[in-house]
Formats: C-alpha cells, structure tokens, sequence
C-alpha cells in the first residue's frame, strides 16, 4: 500500500486548482506540481514579460518546496519544463542550468504549450529522490 505526505510551504504560491505543492510518496519519492512565477509576497506573477525573470522566481519556487520536504536540487530525478514559446529555450536553459550540475542533472522533457495558467511565459515541475 503506498502511502503519501503533502509538503506544503508558505514561501511558494499556494495551488490555483485542486492539487497541492507537492506529495511524497512511501517515503522516498516528492512530486513537485508545477510552478510559475508567483510571488508569494504579492499573489502575482512576477515580470510578465521577462522570460529569464519568470524562469528564476519559478526555480526559486521549486527550491522553496524542496527544502520544505528536506530536498535539494540534487535530489531531483526529473523535470518537465512547458513553455509558452520554444524560442525562450536557450534563455530558460541558461537560468535552469545554474541551479543544476551537468554531471549530475536530472532527465529533463521540454515541450511547447499554447497556453500556461496565469498567461505565464514558462512553468516547471520535478520529480526527487527523498
């Protein structure tokens, strides 16, 4: 029987919808909803229009919910990175690439979205090993 633990953390958006933060599950898996760039401070998204601004407040977010479930980047497994326009790849990756070691960087999907909630640029979420 699998038995699973919300996280939660004030310093990340609460959920617009029905689902939380993350869930870990049997004790050694943490699922991570995806983030966008909300801060939690102001209820609203940060830079609407800056997707290299967008990309730091949604890793800062990730990093709020893993530290809560006592993770760190180096925990995650895997991510899925949704943009709104593929051509913001390059400029995701960049801010993306300084909260990950190449050697040790998780399995990553990137795709292409034609729509994010909020109207955000860019969303993530991840999967870590706890």
């Amino acid at each position: 029987m699998t038995t699973h633990k919300v996280i939660k953390t004030d310093k990340a958006p609460n959920p617009v919808g029905p689902y939380n933060q993350a869930i870990a599950a049997t004790g050694q898996m943490l699922f991570v909803s995806g983030q966008i760039a909300i801060d939690t401070t102001t209820n609203k998204i940060v830079c609407s229009d800056d997707i290299s601004e967008q990309t730091e407040k949604v890793m800062a977010n990730l990093e709020a919910i893993l530290t809560e479930a006592k993770a760190t980047w180096l925990s995650v497994v895997k991510t899925t990175v949704y943009l709104k326009n593929m051509d913001d790849f390059t400029i995701v990756n960049n801010v993306y690439a300084k909260y990950f070691n190449s050697e040790k960087a998780p399995a990553r999907s990137c795709v292409e979205v034609s729509r994010l909630p909020k109207d955000v640029l860019v969303e993530i979420d991840c999967i870590a090993v706890i």
